[in-house]
C-alpha cells in the first residue's frame, strides 16, 4: 500500500535513537523526509541521517533542540523548514523515565518527566497546529504513550506513566479541536519493546516479562512502527483522537 508519504516533512523527537530512530527509517523507507530530533549526542543524529539519505534516497536533517523548552521549539521549526520545507506531521516521541520507588522520586525528577513527556508534546504539537492553521494546511501529528498508561508499572515508573496517561487525555481533546480544520491527532500505546529505556529491566528476566504478554514475545521496533507510520499518513486520513493499542494483547483495550 502506497502510504502517500512521499516528500511529505515529518519532524520526530527523540528521533536519534530506539523507538524514534526506527520510526524515522520507517517514515523514510515511505519516501518522507525526515527531522530527526535530538538535545545532546549530535552524532547519532548525524549518523542516522546519514543512514537514511544512503538506503532510501530522501532528504534528512538533524534537528537539536530540547522540547521541553519553548524557547528551543520554535526555532527547531523554523530551521527544519528553511532545510526541508513546512513540517507536514510530528511524531511526539521523545521521553525520559526516572525509576524508583514514589516514596523516593524527588520533585525535580517528578517535573522533569512531565516538562519532557507531556509539555514537550504540547509545545511540538502546538508549533505544528500553528504553522498548519496559518497556511490552511492539513497535517498529521502522532503522540506516543504506553500501555503503562492503563496499566501502570511494577518497577517504580509512577511519574512515566501519569505522563503517558496524560498523553491520551491531551490527544482526545486536540483531535476534537483541531478536527474541523482536517488536522489528524493519534496516538500508540506500545507494550514492551527491546529498546535502551527497557532493556536493563527487561534483560533480568525476559522470560516472565514474555509470559505476561498473550503474545508470548517482546515486540519488535518494527511492529511499534507500522503503526506510527501509518498514522501520520493520508491513509489514516478518518482516524482522529484514536488511541492505537500495540503491546501484543497486553493492555487489551
Amino acid at each position: 500500500m502506497d502510504l502517500k508519504l512521499k516528500d511529505k516533512v515529518v519532524l520526530v523527537t527523540g528521533g536519534s535513537h530506539g523507538l524514534g530512530r526506527a520510526i524515522c527509517l520507517g517514515l523514510a523507507a515511505e519516501g518522507a523526509k525526515v527531522g530527526v530530533n535530538y538535545h545532546r549526542n549530535p552524532e547519532k543524529a548525524d549518523a542516522l541521517v546519514a543512514e537514511i539519505r544512503r538506503a532510501h534516497g530522501v532528504e534528512a536533517a538533524g534537528a537539536r533542540g530540547d522540547i521541553a523548552k519553548e524557547a528551543d521549539v520554535i526555532p527547531m521549526f523554523d530551521e527544519l523548514e528553511r532545510r526541508l520545507g513546512p513540517v507536514d506531521a510530528v511524531v511526539n516521541n521523545a521521553a525520559v523515565c526516572p525509576v524508583g520507588p514514589i516514596t523516593e522520586m524527588s520533585e525535580t525528577d517528578w517535573n522533569r518527566t512531565f516538562q519532557v513527556n507531556m509539555t514537550g508534546t504540547f509545545l511540538c504539537s502546538r508549533e505544528l497546529a500553528r504553522r498548519l492553521l496559518k497556511a490552511n494546511r492539513p497535517g498529521r501529528i502522532v503522540n506516543i504513550s504506553s500501555q503503562a498508561a492503563f496499566r501502570g508499572s511494577q518497577s517504580g515508573k509512577a511519574p512515566y506513566d501519569a505522563s503517558k496517561g496524560a498523553i491520551v487525555a491531551f490527544t482526545v481533546s486536540l483531535a476534537r479541536e483541531l478536527a474541523p480544520r482536517n488536522i489528524g491527532v493519534n496516538c500508540v500505546a506500545p507494550g514492551f519493546m527491546y529498546t535502551e529505556m527497557l532493556a536493563p529491566f527487561l534483560d533480568v528476566d525476559r522470560e516472565k516479562f514474555e509470559s505476561r504478554v498473550p503474545l508470548h514475545r517482546i515486540a519488535t521496533l518494527e511492529e511499534v512502527t507500522n503503526v506510527v507510520v501509518f498514522l501520520a499518513s493520508d491513509r489514516a486520513s478518518y482516524m482522529t483522537g484514536a488511541t492505537v493499542d500495540v503491546s501484543g494483547g497486553l493492555a487489551m483495550r
